[in-house]
């Protein structure tokens, strides 16, 4: 078809229905998705069958709930990062604070609450290597911030979250601490292991269809917040993990790769409680101010709540 025949045929299709009204925003981005696809349906001479094969994986990945694994494979999750980031530097807001990456679909709301530090841990994960992580939520400035919230959550040494699986114990490897005067947080947990989008996943199909694999290097996720300051949605990478440049979700930038100290000396184990050697991360985050006018710092979408 022609591109002035699509037109026509887009400007019938999106008329306003006579006493109804639309929303705006709404419409124009819908008549825009719809138009681009239009054009590309007709540029690469698409099937119905291959219409019809596309509409029934949508649906499929919607039963599966995999829209949220799927966003971030496609680079949608770090697209929207990298726009919100846009407005902030235009302001001059994110100079000094720590980046940004993606939530990822497995946060889960109500993990306990601990005062300073915790061990999120349930220490039934005899494969895993013991892990000390600790630093200071700061202002742009560096000075600390108390009463902070640094919420946290990651894999077990097989790369599973609980919650999700069922074979862990309820908030094994999440917790949420909030800091005191000095704006420091510390927790014990185990040395996370990268995963992969489950074997026959409507993730994994699409991604094997584009020729990509599907698989994070090991990580952990956090949530930091306090009164007056920007939310924080961040994770740091494991240093070392070979995916660490390969990560199927776009996930991983400068500053968020910290160094690791791994520690053998029988007195510091004994000191820390443990009975092998240990790791320790240090790692301080950096907040910037709440001001009007920015994209919002909290995520309105679906999350799952135990």
């Amino acid at each position: 078809m022609q591109a002035k025949d699509i037109d026509a045929l887009l400007a019938r299709f999106t008329q306003v229905t006579p006493g109804k009204t639309s929303n705006p925003r709404v419409k124009a981005i819908v008549d825009r998705i719809v138009r681009d696809l239009f054009h590309t349906m007709n540029e690469f001479e698409v099937t119905p069958d291959e219409f019809w094969t596309a509409c029934n994986y949508l649906t499929e990945l919607g039963r599966n709930q995999e829209a949220g694994l799927l966003a971030p494979g496609l680079g949608f999750e770090h697209f929207l990062d990298l726009l919100v980031e846009e407005r902030e530097n235009a302001s001059g807001l994110n100079e000094h604070g720590t980046p940004r990456t993606i939530e990822g679909p497995l946060y889960v709301a109500g993990a306990p609450v601990h005062q300073g530090s915790a061990r999120v841990d349930d220490g039934l994960d005899g494969e895993a290597e013991p892990l000390f992580m600790s630093g200071v939520v700061r202002d742009a400035s560096g000075k600390p911030i108390p009463n902070a919230v640094v919420e946290v959550w990651h894999a077990n040494s097989k790369g599973n979250y609980s919650i999700f699986d069922s074979a862990q114990t309820p908030f094994n490897n999440r917790g949420t601490i909030r800091t005191g005067a000095d704006g420091r947080y510390s927790f014990q947990s185990i040395m996370p292991s990268g995963y992969a989008c489950p074997p026959g996943s409507s993730t994994l199909q699409l991604l094997d269809l584009l020729g990509r694999h599907g698989a994070r290097p090991a990580h952990i996720h956090f949530f930091v917040s306090a009164p007056g300051y920007r939310k924080l949605t961040t994770q740091i990478n494991i240093k070392g993990d070979p995916l660490i440049d390969d990560d199927f979700a776009f996930a991983t930038r400068d500053g968020l790769v910290p160094d690791i100290r791994r520690i053998d000396d029988p007195a510091a184990m004994e000191a820390r409680g443990v009975t092998c050697p240990f790791a320790e991360i240090g790692f301080d985050f950096r907040l910037v101010e709440a001001r009007d006018g920015l994209p919002a710092d909290v995520v309105e979408r679906a999350r799952v709540s135990a």
